[in-house]
């Protein structure tokens, strides 16, 4: 390839990858700002079925509900004294 068609090339790159950054942005920013919703619902469900209050191992473990990883969430709130129904529907609300 020439110098020439190999500059033009390169900067049809870098405006791709750029605007697929700029297009992405506004994903990212919607799924976090979800996340602290989710949250809530979880720890909002485990305050409707468990007599337990809310302590700093239910907020990560309903943290770990919310961006995906169920195994670590149920686990983390069984943990704490959390029944496994409760638990697992506590992990659903909050994905």
């Amino acid at each position: 390839m020439r110098p020439s068609a190999r500059i033009p090339g390169i900067l049809a790159g870098l405006v791709l990858a750029t605007g697929g950054i700029v297009f992405a942005a506004p994903a990212a920013t919607a799924a976090t700002a979800a996340a602290p919703t989710s949250v809530q619902d979880c720890e909002k469900y485990i305050a409707q079925h468990s007599s337990k209050k809310g302590t700093a191992g239910i907020g990560q473990a309903c943290y770990e509900g919310s961006i995906g990883n169920q195994t670590s969430c149920a686990a983390s709130l069984t943990a704490v004294g959390i029944s496994a129904n409760v638990a697992s529907g506590a992990c659903r609300a909050a994905h």
